[in-house]
């Protein structure tokens, strides 16, 4: 794993000649999942076994937000975790293209010459077996072959992922376990610990009358975690890690209407966290979202939340690198 950060380019006047003439990896990536792994490794052995610079493109906002502005996609990693999971597989750079609806009016042609060819000067692509691109989708894999002697790069194109049990690794599949609590299967298929990222804010601090202190996260509205406590990781800007255990919904026994948090209650914690960019990686869901009669009884049920999760952090392992880099390292 690289401890380097990754440089983010939005713009090809931008992109540094030396990455020019590479191997990259293309697509959406969202979630970096196992399946996108499997693409991205492919582009980090090209780019080891050809000795030529690797660099992934991906699209900023996802295209969907885009095309559908009233229902926008519950990203599984927003631009700056996407980039910081592929920058720890080891890319030196990510190239975060400017999706507009006019962009989007762009044959495949034109796609391959001005943005592969004129802008990233590739000699290798690699990609997945379903990717599409240019106006009405008319770009595929088998495209890219075809003109790829033309302009004088190569493809590779991945095939599906599956799990253990062959079912196919995708976003639209972890997005389902996660709104149904499975943050384990949803592990399983992610290849680590999914996790959310935010600045730290101030609640009403009720938690901290009630000897629960809890670091408060807004997340984005179309977030489509399942509401309910679970047991997390919390990672500090500094990068200290913390086990805790966490909220997240609308806190019904107190608050019928107010905003959806994250509420985390970091265990054994006591600094000042407002304004810190922190991170949250979920270990297991504990229970649903309830509500209580009264403040006695949520006490009451909040320390046997804390020490089931005490429990459930006991003996954890790192699933694998990128695991190992989001919530271990």
């Amino acid at each position: 794993m690289s401890s380097q950060p990754i440089m983010r380019i939005q713009s090809f006047d931008d992109f540094p000649a030396p990455l020019r003439g590479g191997v990259v990896a293309i697509g959406n990536f969202d979630g970096v999942h196992r399946g996108h792994q499997a693409v991205l490794g492919q582009a980090l052995s090209n780019r080891a076994s050809h000795a030529m610079p690797a660099t992934a493109l991906t699209f900023e906002p996802h295209p969907r937000t885009v095309f559908q502005p009233d229902n926008p996609v519950f990203r599984l990693t927003p631009a700056p975790l996407k980039a910081q999971l592929i920058g720890a597989m080891g890319f030196a750079a990510i190239v975060e293209l400017p999706f507009t609806r006019d962009f989007a009016q762009n044959s495949a042609a034109a796609f391959v010459e001005n943005t592969l060819v004129n802008g990233l000067g590739i000699r290798h692509i690699v990609t997945g077996f379903n990717f599409h691109f240019g106006k009405a989708r008319q770009g595929s894999p088998d495209f890219l072959r075809q003109v790829g002697g033309q302009f004088g790069f190569g493809v590779t194109v991945v095939e599906p992922f599956g799990d253990e049990s062959t079912a196919l690794v995708s976003s639209s599949r972890i997005r389902e376990c996660l709104a149904q609590g499975d943050v384990v299967e949803a592990a399983g298929l992610l290849g680590y610990r999914y996790s959310v990222e935010a600045r730290i804010i101030r609640g009403k601090q009720l938690g901290r009358t009630l000897g629960f202190p809890t670091a408060n996260m807004e997340l984005p509205p179309q977030t489509g975690l399942k509401p309910g406590i679970y047991a997390v990781r919390f990672r500090r800007a500094d990068g200290s890690l913390h086990d805790g255990v966490a909220s997240f919904g609308r806190r019904p026994t107190v608050e019928e209407d107010g905003p959806i948090l994250l509420e985390t209650f970091v265990f054994d914690f006591a600094d000042d966290l407002y304004g810190e960019i922190c991170s949250v990686s979920f270990f297991a869901h504990l229970r649903d979202e309830a509500r209580f009669d009264g403040l006695e009884p949520l006490i009451e049920q909040m320390e046997r939340d804390a020490e089931e999760a005490r429990g459930a952090l006991s003996d954890v392992r790192p699933l694998g690198p990128l695991d190992h880099h989001l919530a271990f390292g």
